[in-house]
């Protein structure tokens, strides 16, 4: 175990490679293009794709699909900057978002994002230059009785405070993610189309005392529909048919009918997973796989 020092983090010694920016093959973008189409939603879909496959959205991807989709570059510059889910700069390792929301920041929210840039030595909306961490704000997480509220890859910490800063930290390097059973489980989600950007919250049919997300779903030959909890870390579903356990099934805006997907493979089963905007910021990635509870959430 990491001794705790007083040290700002990126000036201990790391075996990590400094952050790069990784080439772009204009073959992988043409193909991403291909699929999703050239209009705004397909756009939007588009740049989705390109940063789960290169964590950001490089200079030169966004040259390539200007020409690909004939749109001046400047619109699609405009899209990628308009959706706080995009970042233009690569991202470290580790991804730390803060929330500064109203409720987090009375609460004691500036004093904790303020700590972890003294910390790293970073201000938020940088990487340090060992590439390991990048430090972000929001302006809300949802989960505003909780607060503050810090995400570290995708796991919720609740009611943080300035102590808790440097282990948190050294728990994310060392690997352990120090998240408690049901912490996930903090933070309610409302999630629309990533091609589309329809809403996919249902409030007629809740789950867990919540909107329910709804979305199509296929498998083998079978077409229908499929409930979720949108608390994020809920386990609640419903689905008509009955989707068989360890099935894999292909998620689909119920609105324009274009399939869910974003590029990802589940680290659990390796199944797909699908992808979902979430509102405020962000995107929510679930296993497509009947049975597996993997999930991610990406911010900012």
């Amino acid at each position: 175990m990491r001794a705790v020092s007083n040290a700002p983090l990126n000036r201990l010694e790391t075996e990590e490679p400094m952050l790069v920016e990784h080439p772009v093959d204009e073959q992988d973008v043409l193909e991403i293009v291909r699929d999703r189409g050239a209009d705004r939603g397909g756009l939007i879909a588009v740049l989705a794709d390109i940063q789960s496959r290169w964590g950001y959205l490089p200079e030169e991807a966004l040259r390539t699909v200007g020409r690909a989709t004939g749109r001046p570059l400047a619109d699609v510059y405009g899209i990628a900057t308009f959706y706080s889910a995009f970042s233009l700069k690569p991202r470290g390792k580790h991804l730390i978002c803060a929330c500064l929301g109203t409720a987090c920041h009375v609460r004691g929210g500036p004093a904790v994002v303020e700590e972890i840039e003294r910390q790293l030595d970073i201000r938020a909306g940088e990487t340090t230059p060992d590439g390991m961490f990048t430090l972000e704000t929001v302006n809300c997480l949802g989960a505003c009785a909780l607060g503050p509220v810090v995400v570290v890859d995708g796991h919720y910490f609740s009611k943080v405070r300035k102590p808790q800063v440097r282990r948190l930290l050294d728990d994310t390097l060392a690997g352990r993610t120090g998240v408690e059973e049901g912490t996930d489980r903090i933070l309610p989600v409302e999630v629309a189309c990533s091609r589309c950007n329809h809403s996919l919250m249902d409030p007629a049919h809740p789950i867990e005392e919540r909107p329910s997300i709804r979305v199509a779903v296929c498998h083998g030959d079978q077409y229908g529909w499929l409930r979720l909890s949108s608390w994020y870390g809920g386990d609640g579903c419903c689905a008509e048919p009955e989707i068989p356990a360890g099935r894999v099934t292909r998620f689909a805006c119920p609105f324009c009918h274009e399939e869910l997907a974003g590029g990802f493979d589940c680290p659990e089963c390796d199944a797909p997973m699908a992808t979902m905007l979430v509102r405020g910021g962000g995107a929510l990635r679930l296993c497509a796989r009947r049975g597996c509870t993997s999930r991610r959430l990406d911010f900012p």
